[in-house]
């Protein structure tokens, strides 16, 4: 008896110190194991061929970059309205999983092809840039679902504690996605990529069904979240109105905008580093695979350890306005030594901040709207409008490279990275005025 006794004791000692360290209550430990191993996957599928992206682009040409983005916002323009009909008309527990089955499929069809392409020495040029419009919509589609499924999934409380823990995952799937991709691509050639990354998407459907057992068995409200039996309702195009009538969600929106065009910015110019300084596809994808591990190396740590203890200490607003902040001394930098090396460093900076601080709590904002705002407005703000800004973004840092240098261009840059900041403040007391008025247990 004292032996069990004394085992309780250590599995509650042990429960405690995993709620202390990482947020989550005995309760919670299956869901967010599967939310966990859910962004693990989804994150691993992508940052396997996202290398393979950077690679096509530069293949491609730097300067025919600002028309693959363009493609890209085409596609956008028209799949929104289509994704708003599906949650619109279909339940969540039905079209979460196709979407990943869809996007599935695809990935096998560009393993095919690009496979038929190098065996018979072939030209694949459009078939790359074809390949890179599809998983500029593909990683925004997948990870806006992904973070739409957690709003409804989790309450208020549960998403402020274990939104970093649950980023984590996908940092780890990104992190060793991007490092079996670093080591295998030389080896078996970029196209054989594909195969691993459609896997980890099916495990990705997988957890979703665990997901919506877990709600099934835990949540009272279940009608309400993706156990439900009933579509979203609505309009196909209420992700738009629902955005253009709240000023919360153009600041969201707005900040979406300005993060899109700095990032948009260095990756124009790693562009045209790369293809002057790196001369072959599989070396090109290697360098751009151990940007990626750096960068998730260092979320990791964030997402873990850090940014609910900030986002307590802090507020949203202020722990929105870190990347930004950072943005300002990068591009300052950079304006005095625009070379690769303080690009790249640059690159990981911001993007480790990004998705260790500013993406798990970006998404927290999403807790205090309705459903379907969850799903309509957050897709369409991650998807149609985070791709404007990327259009915007190419087509006016190409000209502004031409006819001001980079360093000229980096100054450019800083005013928008001061109005984030100021964006971030206000998006943090605005979703304290909503919080406040919410039941205490949405």
């Amino acid at each position: 008896m004292e032996s069990s006794g004394s085992q309780d004791a250590g599995a509650g000692r042990s429960a405690a110190w995993v709620t202390r360290i990482l947020g989550v209550k005995p309760a919670e430990f299956a869901a967010a194991a599967w939310s966990f191993t859910y962004f693990f996957c989804v994150l691993g599928a992508y940052y396997v061929l996202r290398p393979v992206r950077e690679a096509m682009a530069v293949e491609s040409g730097p300067e025919t970059i600002p028309y693959l983005f363009a493609g890209t916002f085409v596609v956008m323009l028209i799949a929104t309205p289509v994704f708003g009909w599906i949650a619109s008309n279909y339940p969540r527990k039905k079209f979460l999983p196709w979407i990943y089955y869809f996007f599935t499929l695809n990935i096998l069809l560009f393993w095919a092809g690009f496979s038929v392409a190098i065996e018979r020495d072939l030209s694949y040029i459009w078939l790359s840039r074809i390949f890179f419009v599809w998983i500029s919509v593909f990683n925004l589609y997948v990870v806006a679902v992904f973070w739409s499924f957690m709003a409804d999934l989790y309450t208020r409380e549960q998403g402020r504690r274990l939104f970093g823990m649950i980023s984590a995952g996908g940092s780890i799937g990104a992190l060793l996605g991007g490092i079996a991709t670093g080591m295998m691509v030389i080896k078996i050639g970029f196209q054989n990529l594909f195969p691993l990354s459609a896997a980890l998407l099916l495990v990705a459907v997988f957890c979703i069904t665990k997901l919506r057992h877990w709600v099934e068995q835990q949540r009272d409200d279940k009608h309400l979240t993706i156990a439900s039996g009933q579509p979203l309702g609505g309009s196909p195009f209420a992700g738009i109105t629902h955005v253009f009538q709240s000023k919360y969600f153009i600041a969201i929106a707005s900040k979406s905008a300005i993060a899109s065009l700095l990032g948009t910015a260095l990756y124009m110019f790693t562009a045209d580093l790369v293809q002057d300084h790196i001369s072959s596809a599989d070396e090109r994808t290697q360098f751009f695979s151990n940007i990626n591990v750096a960068t998730n190396a260092i979320a990791l740590v964030g997402q873990l350890l850090i940014v609910k203890h900030v986002v307590a200490r802090f507020g949203i607003g202020v722990t929105l306005s870190l990347l930004p902040l950072v943005s300002i001394v990068g591009f300052t930098v950079l304006a005095l030594e625009p070379t690769l090396a303080v690009v790249a460093v640059l690159t990981v900076a911001r993007r480790a901040l990004g998705f260790g601080f500013s993406k798990p709590t970006s998404d927290m904002l999403y807790s205090v709207v309705t459903a379907e705002e969850k799903y309509k407005a957050k897709n369409f703000i991650d998807t149609v409008l985070y791709r404007t800004g990327d259009v915007i973004g190419t087509w006016a840092v190409r000209f502004m490279v031409a006819g001001i240098g980079l360093a000229g261009t980096s100054v450019v840059m800083l005013p928008f990275a001061a109005a984030w900041v100021g964006i971030a403040i206000w998006l943090g007391r605005d979703y304290k005025r909503r919080a406040a008025e919410m039941p205490a247990n949405a």
